[in-house]
């Protein structure tokens, strides 16, 4: 017989009690129940609502289920619809009569709202803890490229040259708004939603920071109506969780390209590519592809929460119920997705010299040379005219500004004089020396602070109690 079935004279029909039920997916909650309902019992002793001996016999009881389920030992039951009601019912077969006290004060509604927000802040703190190795990664190729020199791009046109631990932190600045996300969502669901029974609060002397307290939660909710109906920090982790993958995304997309022979910037790892079934000369980036191709999964599961939620009265509808899959899928695929990305591009090998030609070929310095001609005198905008002919010239006749002469120069401007010939990748990086530029000592400086940035990130997780 069903829990709640006092009221029912027909049992539920089977294919809508397969259709109903979770615990195919919520069983994935089981610690978090178990922590909630520890909790939960304590405070009915501890307010007088049941005895210390029953309080006492339920605790240990559920630290048997618990035990039973991480050695595999647990049976879980469709007709019991959910992770509640397995572990309740387990609970009285072992226990008796002092497991029905146990949900005195209480619904299934503040329950799984409790239960989900403690896997959020689990899985939040993991997350941050995974894009803070990345950063790490990021840092140590940085200082270990530092002065290696890439051609920089934009519409995936070679644009100026700019040092790889420049674009390497790009790609770190991407990752430290997310950690800040991720952090700020984790503030918002840092909170007991217990005590707010189905919708209205209960009439039991209940002690709700306590449990809080318990649980290593921040506050309590201010609202029984809210505290039931609300997923907005399920919205927030999946919007945090499609944005990180978006940026594993682009990050990824350029992994693939420059490990392609058109730019051959990079070789992949042979522990982190795989191969052609016909082609025995390929070596496939398959990893950095699977990061990109699993992004549009991330991105459907943030939409697929807001149009759930969009028309729900409140408070509780069952409707929440599909709150959970997407987010346990987003939140595995995201970190192991960070795990693989962070292994991959630890081990991949920078070809140097393909990047420098790539700088040093492509009339990367031509903004240089309109930016000299400015230093003579000449109005921007005629520089920028002088320089474009220039670099048709050289097109037509099949050479680059270094192949150039002094007097092929003098042929598009008197202005120019032998130190334009001294203009290389090189002193176009130095002499990009603003905060946040590519000049090799404002990377140095950028190097050094985000060493602060992932200190700070460190400290956060042991505040949480994530060891780092």
């Amino acid at each position: 017989m069903k829990l709640w079935g006092g009221r029912f004279e027909k049992p539920v029909n089977e294919i809508a009690e397969e259709f109903g039920a979770s615990i195919p997916f919520d069983q994935k909650l089981y610690r978090e129940d178990i922590a909630g309902s520890k909790a939960h019992a304590r405070m009915l002793a501890k307010q007088g609502i049941i005895s210390s001996e029953d309080a006492d016999k339920i605790v240990a009881g559920l630290e048997r289920i618990q035990q039973r389920i991480e050695k595999g030992e647990f049976d879980f039951r469709l007709d019991r619809e959910d992770i509640h009601l397995n572990i309740e019912a387990e609970l009285a077969a072992d226990i008796g009569e002092a497991a029905g006290r146990l949900h005195t004060g209480r619904s299934r509604n503040d329950q799984i709202a409790l239960d989900f927000r403690l896997y959020v802040c689990r899985v939040i703190g993991q997350t941050v803890e995974r894009i803070m190795r990345l950063q790490e990664t990021l840092v140590r190729l940085a200082e270990k490229y530092e002065g290696v020199i890439m051609p920089g791009y934009t519409h995936l046109q070679r644009a100026q040259p700019v040092l790889l631990s420049h674009h390497l932190l790009a790609y770190f600045e991407m990752f430290q708004r997310d950690a800040g996300r991720f952090s700020d969502c984790y503030g918002r669901t840092d909170v007991s939603p217990l005590g707010s029974g189905a919708l209205a609060g209960v009439p039991y002397p209940l002690d709700r920071e306590y449990v809080a307290e318990q649980l290593g939660l921040s506050a309590v909710t201010r609202n029984s109506m809210d505290a039931v109906s609300d997923r907005d920090f399920v919205v927030e982790f999946l919007a945090a969780a499609a944005l990180c993958s978006v940026h594993l995304s682009r990050f990824a997309e350029e992994i693939i390209l420059w490990s392609t022979g058109e730019f051959g910037f990079i070789e992949l790892d042979d522990s982190y590519s795989t191969g052609s079934s016909i082609m025995p000369q390929k070596k496939n980036p398959d990893m950095a592809e699977l990061v990109r191709g699993k992004t549009g999964r991330m991105v459907g599961h943030l939409t697929a929460i807001l149009v759930t939620l969009k028309g729900l009265p409140l408070s509780y509808n069952k409707d929440m119920q599909e709150d959970k899959e997407g987010l346990f899928d987003a939140s595995d695929t995201l970190l192991t997705s960070l795990t693989v990305f962070e292994g991959m591009i630890a081990t991949m090998r920078i070809k140097r010299e393909n990047m420098l030609k790539g700088a040093d070929g492509s009339f990367a310095t031509a903004t240089d040379l309109a930016d000299y001609l400015v230093g003579k005198g000449l109005p921007f905008r005629q520089a920028h005219e002088v320089v474009g002919k220039l670099v048709r010239y050289a097109i037509d006749n099949k050479k680059t500004f270094s192949g150039l002469t002094l007097e092929e120069f003098k042929q598009f401007s008197p202005l120019f004089e032998v130190d334009a010939l001294r203009i290389t990748p090189e002193t176009s990086m130095s002499a990009r020396n603003t905060y946040g530029g590519t000049a090799p000592g404002q990377v140095k400086n950028a190097i050094a602070s985000s060493k602060t940035l992932l200190d700070d990130t460190r400290q956060w997780l042991s505040g949480i109690g994530v060891p780092v």
